[in-house]
């Protein structure tokens, strides 16, 4: 996923690592260098807890903030398709990758906790 500001400029990219089992994603910069990875849970989904999803350097497993889904109660969770998310990260880093990792979190969301609408139409 490529995060722009303005529309057209590339302000830094996510990708999706590969594992079996383990959602995976490296946080890069404009340049296209690894500045930071997001490990999540095995199991996605939030059964009446907060699903994090840990933010570490990209060099070493140093945890420097959290994507997390929160629980927001059995009926609305079972009943509409609204999440809540929060996200901390270090305040000094740079704003490029502030904005790039708020790309993550929509891109968290769209994977993991959207519902595919059905189309019978077709």
């Amino acid at each position: 996923m490529e995060v722009h500001s303005p529309p057209g400029t590339v302000i830094g990219t996510i990708e999706q690592d590969w594992s079996l089992i383990y959602p995976r994603f490296t946080v890069k910069d404009e340049s296209g260098e690894p500045v930071l990875r997001i490990h999540g849970p095995c199991w996605t989904c939030s059964c009446g807890g907060d699903v994090e999803f840990n933010v570490l350097a990209a060099n070493d497993d140093t945890k420097v903030g959290m994507i997390s889904k929160q629980w927001t109660g059995f009926a609305k969770e079972v009943f509409t398709d609204a999440d809540n998310f929060g996200i901390s990260f270090p305040l000094d880093l740079d704003v490029k990758v502030k904005a790039t990792l708020l790309g993550a979190v929509f891109l968290i969301d769209f994977m993991y906790y959207e519902q595919k609408k059905k189309n019978d139409d077709n």
